[in-house]
């Protein structure tokens, strides 16, 4: 028999009705995820448990939450961090398997080396329009692990391919995993995700615009930017552009696909008319990948995978077709699925259900949404993905066997990094329902209309600890429409800044630079990489607490989504 479920009020300052020592209480939790992360350099998925074992304690000592419904909110946390983020994970990086199984991604690299002669074109093309989509299929640090190997076999210095593939991993994380921080966003806050995706798309793209040219920099100087600028400002122009009007009209989940794409087409149109001048300093060492450096870490059963197919230099035009079709079925699927036909098709077997054990109020009395669990398996991204891997292993002939094994693998791959999801997003879950971030969130309200130069910070921080934008949101969504209800600034605005924010996060995150280090063999020189790209986040930061702050104000009010 089910216990009965006891209605849990939220309260506001629960520590004697002093706000500042309850906002210190609930402060907690996050304080000491970050320190055990940045300091202690503890791994991630023990921090997220140790943090979300305090954010529980807190819950029950301070809030005075009920310790089954604390459980209960845990649970639905980290329900929600296997579906339907790991889900979506998992069978994209399962797709990225595949091709390199077959022996189809390096043909893809090789076509990518043929577009152009200079490295600084390639450059732009492998980390940011590539790198865009691989970042819109999976994201968490695929991109990074992936395109900086991409580079250095195209003749790139190792400290060099990292640092870029670092700093161009940041203009498509906001809708990164087919939509995932955004859709999370919109789960922890509240707030819908249409809202949420237009606001961060009248931000993120104004960030796109100069990454490629920073790049240019990076790669080769001022004279890379003299020489090579075109290139740069055509990819960051048109993919602001495709990523502005996919987030504002057409669904998240597509946004990236359809800004990489446009970016990639748009530069090699522009090659057929222009070429860069000069000879790039690009320090190539003969296109050697490093000893140590891998593009899918070892798991069990690695050495007994089959290898795929050798494929020359001279790849056919069908052989470079075959590569880019996993892409291209994702790309298909995703439009299909959202055919209001079809969507109201794949949707009918969804089921919304409130999440056993909870009835949470907010201190007005009113129940809290977040208690919601809806499970789409039909339409989901990730099916969408595991149907999208299935007809890729049918179209590169690649056996039921060899598909079950690359599957196995992703599953160990990220066997570290479900815990982590599935931690964190279960501390994000019982600070939110336990009043705890309502708490923080009136007390930040305190600095008033300044907050909202404010607000971007917190999301690159939280990225900078955790690694991850979908991460920052959960932590501190909740927050940010919190903060906004308080101040009287737009809840919107204040949440998309701190997924506009959070993606400047991720350059400098310990586990990016882990990833941008080991993919080209400099494991243990992650400080070099750091030092690469301090510069770069610390202006683009600076530049996007500026813009959310004129946002806030009647300057570029007229931006805000309402």
């Amino acid at each position: 028999m089910m216990s009965e479920v006891v209605v849990y009020q939220q309260v506001i300052a629960p520590l004697g009705g002093s706000l500042g020592w309850s906002a210190l209480a609930a402060a907690i939790p996050l304080l000491v995820l970050f320190l055990l992360l940045g300091v202690f350099r503890i791994r991630a998925w023990l921090a997220s448990l140790i943090g979300l074992l305090v954010a529980f304690v807190i819950a029950v000592l301070v809030d005075g939450m009920p310790v089954p419904a604390a459980a209960d909110a845990a649970a639905e946390g980290a329900a929600y961090g296997l579906y339907p983020i790991l889900w979506i994970v998992i069978n994209a990086i399962w797709i990225y398997h595949l091709t390199v199984e077959s022996g189809h991604f390096d043909v893809l690299r090789r076509a990518f080396a043929r577009i152009s002669a200079d490295k600084r074109v390639q450059g732009i093309i492998i980390a940011f329009s590539f790198g865009a989509l691989l970042e819109a299929l999976a994201g968490f640090g695929a991109p990074v692990a992936i395109c900086a190997v991409m580079l250095v076999a195209i003749g790139m210095k190792p400290l060099k391919a990292g640092a870029v593939a670092l700093i161009a991993d940041t203009a498509p994380v906001a809708f990164g995993a087919v939509g995932i921080p955004i859709t999370t966003l919109a789960q922890v806050s509240g707030l819908p995700v249409d809202d949420l995706a237009a606001m961060t798309g009248r931000q993120v793209p104004i960030l796109a615009v100069f990454v490629p040219l920073v790049m240019l920099v990076v790669l080769d100087g001022r004279r890379g930017l003299r020489e090579a600028w075109p290139a740069g400002l055509v990819a960051g122009v048109t993919f602001a552009v495709a990523q502005f009007l996919v987030a504002s009209y057409g669904p998240v989940q597509l946004v990236d696909i359809v800004a990489s794409l446009v970016s990639a087409a748009s530069v090699l149109l522009l090659l057929r008319v222009w070429q860069p001048a000069g000879t790039p300093d690009d320090g190539q060492d003969g296109g050697r990948v490093p000893a140590g450096a891998r593009l899918v870490p070892e798991g069990p059963g690695a050495a007994s995978r089959p290898a795929g197919p050798t494929l020359t230099g001279g790849d056919s035009g069908g052989q470079v077709l075959l590569a880019f079709v996993p892409y291209l079925i994702v790309i298909v699927l995703f439009v299909l699925s959202v055919i209001p036909v079809l969507k109201a098709v794949l949707s009918a077997p969804t089921v919304t259900f409130a999440w056993p054990g909870l009835d949470i109020r907010t201190p007005t009395g009113a129940p809290v949404s977040l208690t919601m669990f809806k499970f789409d398996w039909l339409i989901a991204s990730g099916t969408v993905l595991l149907i999208a891997g299935l007809l890729t292993g049918a179209v590169l002939r690649i056996s039921p066997l060899r598909l079950v094994r690359a599957y196995g693998h992703t599953l160990y791959q990220l066997r570290g990094a479900g815990v982590t999801v599935m931690a964190v997003l279960g501390l994000a879950y019982v600070m939110n329902l336990s009043g705890q971030t309502a708490t923080l969130g009136l007390f930040l309200a305190g600095a008033g209309s300044l907050y909202a130069l404010f607000a971007p910070l917190l999301g690159w921080f939280g990225t900078a600890v955790t690694g991850s934008d979908t991460s920052s949101n959960s932590l501190f969504g909740a927050l940010q429409a919190s903060a906004g209800h308080s101040t009287g600034i737009s809840p919107i605005l204040l949440a998309a800044g701190n997924t506009s924010g959070g993606v400047l996060g991720k350059m400098i995150s310990p586990q990016s630079l882990a990833i941008g280090a080991a993919a080209v063999g400099l494991a243990g020189r992650e400080g070099e990489l750091l030092r690469r790209v301090l510069v770069p986040t610390v202006l683009f930061v600076a530049a996007m607490c500026l813009l959310v702050y004129l946002q806030s104000t009647p300057v570029l009010s007229w931006m805000v989504v309402r």
